[in-house]
């Protein structure tokens, strides 16, 4: 029993719903779920009333804003941001480094103001819909895929940020550089029996945590299966059995 609760706190749910109507109605029928997150589609409809919520029925929450702008509007949105409550929080790499540090500072300093805990700051090193195609010739950047993502993880951690999110193919690299007390997370899981949909470097769930994976982010795959209870328990069964 105790592998199968680790397996299930290891998969943030995503919740991708376009209203609080329909995010309230999965999160109940999926009650087994302890850690959900909550992207721009949902809040942007919503505002905080869907993180009050989760809260109030003792979810742990992925507030994924992706917040990407200059450093004082950075620090302000972590400011306000770290009030919710909410455990993890993302911010892009490529914000550079002064806003890294002042999202970092700014999310203590309102998580303090609120009396609640800090959110882990976590950065985003290259979103997984970005194939090394796209990287060279439509963004123009450099560097081969893996380096470029580890080029941002390295640039969050000596920032002070306590995370990336990766792909599942860069984490076992990241993993060997950052160390153990970086947490990665991982969108673009699929398992073998689903869609992989836009997502271009993907792994199974079990092999992303084998690979070094903190926490795995899993939306459609259950989210939209004809009955997502099966599909959840399939997923953290799986994780258990390599537990």
């Amino acid at each position: 029993m105790r592998i199968r609760e680790q397996a299930k706190q290891r998969v943030i749910v995503a919740l991708d719903v376009p209203d609080l109507e329909s995010a309230i109605a999965l999160v109940d029928r999926l009650e087994d779920v302890t850690f959900w997150k909550v992207g721009l589609e949902l809040f942007t409809s919503s505002g905080p009333k869907i993180l009050e919520i989760l809260k109030s029925k003792q979810k742990r929450i992925f507030l994924d804003l992706k917040f990407h702008d200059i450093p004082n509007t950075v620090a302000g949105a972590c400011r306000v941001a770290a009030r919710y409550g909410v455990d993890l929080l993302t911010i892009h790499s490529t914000c550079g480094m002064e806003a890294l540090k002042s999202a970092t500072e700014a999310a203590h300093q309102g998580a303090a103001l609120a009396g609640v805990k800090p959110p882990k700051l976590i950065a985003i090193s290259l979103l997984t819909s970005i194939s090394a195609r796209q990287l060279a010739f439509d963004l123009k950047i450099p560097l081969e895929l893996p380096e470029y993502a580890l080029e941002m993880a390295l640039m969050a951690q000596e920032a002070g940020l306590d995370g990336a999110v990766c792909s599942p193919q860069e984490v076992a690299q990241l993993r060997q550089t950052c160390g153990d007390d970086f947490l990665l997370v991982c969108p673009g899981v699929r398992p073998t029996w689903a869609d992989k949909g836009d997502q271009k470097r993907s792994l199974t769930p079990a092999q992303a945590i084998i690979a070094g994976a903190d926490y795995l982010v899993i939306g459609r795959p259950i989210t939209t299966a004809a009955e997502p209870e099966l599909a959840w328990k399939r997923i953290y069964e799986d994780l258990s059995a390599i537990a």
